[in-house]
């Protein structure tokens, strides 16, 4: 159902299509001799990759170009991506695209369901309603959310009053990923004195 890598796609080989099926036309089915001929008409490929594409061209096999095209399966980081994302957010091709893909799979349609009700507790800051959306995690068996679900009970109190609040640590988190980068561009040889002032100066050029 999903998979990381597309297969119908464009090889190097396309441009000598014609001479292999004449030459598997004359009866030369021998990978080692096509190899060869190939590499003599400057062909650069490895003996694997004329395997598999000479594989479908061999007699009593049909021909790929009349085959049906195949839908493009979807790939882990595109799902992941939809279900992330607000559905009103999306695509009208994605929005589909993910339907194809939740009815296909119950485990998926419940997975998706959770996640996207824990959006909305972030988004409306209702953490008093996440100990009920743990419980109904842990409750499910068909989604794979459980094992996080239990780790935000290890720290509740933390994570209920961090979904409630509307203050964040994401100004913090950006003076940090500022000083990582300010020590990255001086190649760790600047000292303390001058990164304070550099990050002070950025810090002032940022306020409105």
């Amino acid at each position: 159902m999903l998979h990381g890598q597309w297969q119908d796609r464009t090889s190097k080989l396309d441009r000598y299509r014609p001479y292999l099926e004449q030459r598997i036309a004359e009866g030369c089915t021998n990978l080692s001799i096509l190899h060869r001929e190939l590499q003599e008409r400057r062909a650069r490929c490895a003996y694997s990759t004329l395997r598999d594409y000479v594989h479908p061209l061999r007699p009593g096999r049909r021909p790929a170009a009349s085959r049906p095209p195949m839908a493009r399966p979807p790939s882990p980081r595109e799902a992941t991506r939809w279900i992330m994302s607000h559905p009103d957010h999306l695509r009208d091709d994605d929005r589909l695209r993910l339907k194809t893909l939740l009815a296909r799979s119950p485990e998926l349609t419940a997975t998706t369901a959770h996640v996207r009700t824990f959006a909305t507790l972030m988004t409306n800051r209702e953490g008093e309603r996440l100990r009920g959306w743990i419980a109904d995690v842990c409750a499910d068996q068909q989604c794979g959310l459980a094992s996080f679900a239990a780790g935000l009970i290890t720290d509740l109190d933390a994570v209920v009053f961090g979904m409630s609040t509307e203050w964040s640590s994401g100004p913090v988190e950006g003076r940090v990923n500022d000083l990582k980068a300010l020590k990255r561009s001086m190649f760790g040889r600047a000292k303390l004195p001058l990164l304070r002032k550099r990050l002070l100066l950025i810090a002032a050029s940022r306020r409105p």
